[in-house]
């Protein structure tokens, strides 16, 4: 299996970060999703570039790849879940959000990350879908233009209930901003399952051009919850063996377990997790040839 797993710090928060990382090196993972927030990377604390320097650090002494995530709850506002956000009718606002991303770039940029993964947003009550375009695009500007000179893409990811939550909305965003070559896509499998009218496998075939992150979970049509591996409803073979084929077309990224709300057991889901995808991967199934597919 030549994907490249990772595990997402977001369901390690009663680690610190130092052992998170050695852990995921233990357990065999390729690399980590490592979310910016208070209680591992504080993108707003004191003295970030020679935090920033010292994950570099061990990151390349454990033989970790690492994706830059941006999805921390209150790291801008302590009362306001993921406030503020790209769509906040405050410009002053929105821009905290957009120097909040171009401070993620320059930290991805410092580690050598594959990529900045951000997400648009919930629209805020009362605006209309031409005004939200109108500020996800203006918000976002900045930050492509900063990804470009960093030489990290920008992935944005659609997530339920945000103004981009479907693949179609990503590609409505590209056209809005003139496709710019540095704004790239996450692609979140149990969004794919929850949300999309194509299968999983079918979305990561389409989104193979423009993909330049990947986040796994397990999870059921129509609710959106993070589940761990087979307790949702995703037939996981075919989906691996579709993102096991992404290196034919030169995706070099990560794919990283997603389990946000699950960190009072985080240790043993990451090992639990890799197990499953191990199990259920390409690799595995090429050399049971013949046998029954455990699902």
């Amino acid at each position: 299996m030549t994907i490249r797993l990772g595990y997402g710090t977001n369901g390690l928060t009663d680690l610190r970060l130092g052992d998170a990382l050695g852990l995921l090196s233990d357990l065999g993972y390729d690399g980590v999703g490592l979310t910016l927030d208070h209680m591992h990377l504080d993108p707003v604390g004191p003295d970030l570039l020679v935090r920033t320097r010292r994950v570099a650090a061990q990151l390349q002494e454990l033989g970790l790849g690492v994706t830059v995530e941006t999805g921390a709850r209150y790291v801008l506002d302590p009362r306001r879940k993921h406030g503020p956000s790209l769509l906040d009718p405050d410009p002053d606002a929105r821009a905290a959000r957009t120097g909040l991303l171009v401070r993620a770039v320059d930290v991805a940029a410092e580690l050598g990350a594959h990529a900045v993964h951000c997400f648009s947003g919930v629209m805020p009550p009362g605006t209309d879908a031409g005004t939200g375009w109108d500020r996800l695009t203006g918000a976002l500007a900045p930050v492509i233009e900063a990804a470009g000179r960093a030489g990290v893409p920008l992935a944005i990811e659609p997530e339920p209930g945000h103004l981009l939550s479907h693949l179609s909305d990503f590609h409505h965003l590209r056209a809005l901003c003139g496709e710019p070559e540095p704004l790239g896509l996450t692609l979140d499998i149990g969004h794919c399952q929850c949300l999309e009218t194509e299968a999983p496998v079918d979305c990561v075939r389409e989104a193979a051009p423009w993909l330049r992150h990947v986040q796994i979970e397990d999870m059921c049509r129509g609710v959106h919850e993070h589940l761990p591996f087979g307790d949702g409803e995703i037939d996981f073979p075919p989906v691996l063996a579709a993102l096991d084929a992404l290196g034919d077309s030169g995706y070099q990224g990560l794919t990283v377990v997603e389990l946000p709300r699950h960190s009072h057991a985080g240790p043993e889901l990451a090992q639990s997790s890799i197990e499953f995808l191990r199990k259920h991967g390409p690799s595995a199934h090429s050399a049971r040839k013949g046998a029954t597919p455990c699902r």
